[in-house]
């Protein structure tokens, strides 16, 4: 067994820039080092650890099983480290470094990249990437410092901060509306041509809850289905049927009659929007700017 006493500790850091920038050259650039001393820093840290943490290509370099092992404690090491420099420091100095976002694409372009923005403003020296996608980022894996999250959360090994709440409603356009002859209630969709969202679980099941507390599931038709929201929410504005869409990205389509909604009484139940980022007793400064810079932007959509 590998005793704490034989490794160099100063190599975790060199380790951890390897794998969060992906390759020993990109590391070598942030940490201000030659290529060759970040590759013998890791070489000998792989000596002392006794196993391989990084298989290495041309392109970049791929965690072992080991490494992934190790990485993780690295990062939540190095994080303790951060937050109690930051707490002993009487004035704090300006926020910096490279901080990685995921988010929905929807709501990564319409509120996350503004929020984003306004916040590096403030923080000139903060360096920030924002990964959009329909997916579910894995964190550790991917080396993401936030991920927004809408609906229920999957990753309770995660600390998460609520940011707010959004509602789903069926919208469709006023051509598709006017060229048929829609149902007297929401049971009736069934037939109806449905937009569905592909990466959802269950893409062609509505569930609603109307304005009194009565639900009801309809299964709608296969018909266009999208694996993006706002690919979906495009399909719908050109009359390739009704959608569930949220209601932050449809705001303005509303409000400029490019879409209507259907059964104004009915919705999918109230969701939350969550920041979540990996367990830590604190988040570290960067995490926590990102939180309150969404916050304040909600707040002033408000």
């Amino acid at each position: 067994m590998t005793d704490l006493r034989d490794v160099n500790l100063n190599r975790l850091v060199v380790f951890a820039a390897v794998v969060e920038a992906g390759s020993l050259s990109a590391a070598a650039e942030r940490l201000g080092l030659a290529k060759t001393m970040v590759s013998t820093h890791m070489q000998r840290l792989e000596a002392e650890v006794g196993a391989t943490l990084i298989v290495r290509t041309t392109r970049r370099s791929n965690l072992t099983e080991a490494g992934q092992t190790l990485y993780e404690a690295t990062r939540a090491c190095l994080g303790a480290a951060s937050e109690g420099l930051a707490a002993i420091s009487a004035q704090p100095g300006p926020i910096r470094g490279v901080i990685r976002v995921a988010s929905p694409v929807d709501y990564g372009t319409l509120i996350v990249a503004p929020a984003l923005a306004a916040l590096q403003r403030t923080h000139p020296d903060l360096e920030i990437e924002l990964i959009c996608g329909d997916s579910y980022a894995d964190l550790v894996a991917e080396r993401i410092d936030v991920a927004i999250r809408l609906g229920n959360l999957k990753d309770s090994s995660y600390r998460s901060a609520r940011l707010g709440q959004y509602l789903r409603w069926l919208v469709a356009s006023p051509e598709f509306v006017s060229a048929r002859t829609l149902p007297k209630s929401p049971s009736g969709l069934d037939d109806v041509p449905f937009v569905a969202l592909s990466t959802v679980a269950q893409p062609y099941t509505l569930s609603l809850m109307s304005a009194g507390g009565q639900r009801v599931r309809v299964r709608c038709k296969r018909g266009f289905r999208a694996n993006t929201a706002d690919a979906c929410r495009a399909a719908v504005l050109a009359g390739a049927g009704f959608a569930m869409l949220t209601d932050f990205s449809i705001a303005q389509d509303l409000a400029t009659g490019r879409l209507v909604r259907l059964f104004p009484r009915w919705a999918g139940e109230p969701a939350a929007i969550q920041a979540v980022y990996p367990s830590a007793r604190q988040p570290s400064p960067k995490v926590s700017a990102v939180v309150e810079a969404l916050k304040s932007y909600l707040m002033a959509r408000r």
